[in-house]
This record gives C-alpha cells, structure tokens and sequence, in this order.
C-alpha cells in the first residue's frame, strides 16, 4: 500500500505524518501540494491521507476552504471511486465540509483548545494511548444520522478511560456519544480527531498509533 499526503497551506502535521508511515510503518510516501490534481500513481489499494493542521488559516470554517482545492476534487473522486482516505483531525474536519463524511465538527465544549492524551475504544473494548491537539474537534450530527453509524457500524471509536469505559467524564470535547472518529458506509473513508502519527514510534513511549492504523487497514 503506498500513501499520498496532502500538503495545505497551514499543514502542520504533514511531516509527521510522512515520518510516521515512512519511518515506524515501513510505508511508501508520496506529498501531495494542495495546488495539484494529479492522482494517477495512486491505485484505490492505496490510501490518501489528509493531515492535522490549520488549512488556508481555518479562515472561514476549519477545512471550508481546503474542500475546494485542486487537489480535493481529485481526493473527492478517488474515494467515490474505492480508494482509501485518511482524515485526521483538520483532515478529518476537510472530509466532513467535502461531504465524503456525515456530521460536523463544532469548537470544544471548553471553547479551548485541548492537547494532550486520550484514550479511544472501538467495538473491542480498547483502551489505547492517542494524542488529541484541536480547537474545534466536537463531533456533531443529528440522531437521525447518530442512529445511523450506530446501525452501520461506522463508528470507529469513541473517547473512552483507561479502562475502556466510555462516559461523559473520558469526553474531552463534548463530543456527541463520545465519538472521536467515524467511517462511511462503503469503508473506505476514515476521519478521526486524535493523531496517531504521533503515537508509533518506542522513542516516544507510545506505539498505539500503530494499533489503529493496524485497526483501519492501513499498516
């Protein structure tokens, strides 16, 4: 699987993400500049990974303005076509405005911004070791489309305690049901808050990162 990261204008995890896939996943990279179109070297076995940051400032909504690059139009008929999508954090909130993912993501319940480690379950109960970083990382949507990633299974995980439990005092943004990243129907579009480009490596003392690319598909 070779990957391809989008590089915006206000990208400020996009390195991290290339050294995380490069260096501790073994992966083939390839930047992307928002500028550009060109996906042809890419197959829908592989994945595109659009990454945390401030995107064109954050001016107007966070990722409202990177929804309308070049390059976006491009990712955008990549994934209607099967092929792998990766957002995170900013990129997660670049999915939600291009419509490939349902809901929104709305300022912290604190109105601050919050950076530090959380821990994330999934339908297996786990509890692992992710860094949050984000000012407007609120996940919202309607029942009717709450109902409906329950009944689809689209919910990849949910802010949770060490021990895996799941409840408003593991919620670190208000985020709705706890929901800290999503999927769509097809399964091939992820976005998730959290960053787990900054949790694989041993040199930082956490390799859980790993775990959800493992969990996504991805390593």
């Amino acid at each position: 699987m070779k990957f391809g990261v989008v590089v915006f204008p206000g990208s400020n995890c996009d390195r991290d993400m290339q050294d995380a896939l490069q260096q501790d996943l073994g992966k083939e990279v390839i930047m992307l500049w928002h500028k550009e179109k060109d996906l042809s070297m890419f197959s829908t076995e592989d994945c595109i990974v659009l990454p945390g940051g401030f995107s064109y400032g954050d001016y107007l909504r966070c990722g409202a303005i990177a929804r309308f690059s070049p390059m976006m139009q491009s990712v955008i008929d990549f994934a209607n076509k099967g092929g792998k999508v990766l957002g995170v954090c900013n990129g997660f909130q670049i999915l939600c405005e291009s419509g490939l993912l349902p809901g929104v993501l709305l300022q912290n319940a604190n109105q601050k911004f919050i950076c530090k480690n959380v821990y994330l379950s999934n339908e297996n109960a786990l509890a692992l070791k992710v860094p949050i970083a984000h000012g407007e990382g609120r996940y919202f949507a309607n029942d009717t489309i709450l109902d409906e990633l329950e009944a689809n299974n689209q919910i990849l995980f949910r802010y949770c305690n060490e021990d895996g439990r799941v409840d408003d005092t593991a919620n670190p943004n208000g985020a709705v049901r706890n929901i800290a990243g999503i999927r769509n129907k097809a399964g091939n579009v992820f976005g998730m808050m959290p960053h787990p480009e900054r949790a694989t490596s041993s040199l930082l003392g956490n390799t859980d990162g790993k775990t959800v690319f493992n969990m996504l598909g991805l390593s």
